[in-house]
């Protein structure tokens, strides 16, 4: 299985971004993906993860500013990142959690800068 994430870059504070994942190869069609993030020096955290039934989980942080959705037809995620803050600077890894074989599997990480 792999995950390529793209659409990180530097944004102004209040800015928005919209990161996208593919996810390609053999998976259970039962599985939820996610959006986790890593800011420098700190340990990495979950910002949102979307099941395949279209159930969805927010960190704190970020409710009423991100939304995470998902095309199961074409095996994508998306995170639409709204009115960003500097504290959004961090590494955003995608996430694809199996259900049938209980294994995770990592992207390679998209960076996001949020400064002035």
């Amino acid at each position: 299985v792999q995950l390529q994430a793209c659409g990180g870059g530097l944004v102004q504070p209040g800015g928005s971004l919209r990161l996208s994942c593919a996810a390609s190869g053999s998976f259970s069609s039962r599985n939820s993906m996610g959006w986790y993030r890593q800011a420098p020096g700190k340990q990495r955290e979950l910002v949102a993860y979307i099941t395949t039934a279209g159930s969805t989980n927010y960190a704190d942080s970020v409710k009423d500013r991100f939304t995470i959705s998902r095309d199961n037809a074409r095996n994508t995620l998306y995170l639409q990142m709204n009115s960003l803050k500097p504290e959004d600077t961090a590494v955003y890894y995608c996430n694809l959690g199996d259900y049938g074989s209980k294994r995770a599997y990592w992207g390679q990480g998209t960076h996001v800068t949020v400064s002035s």
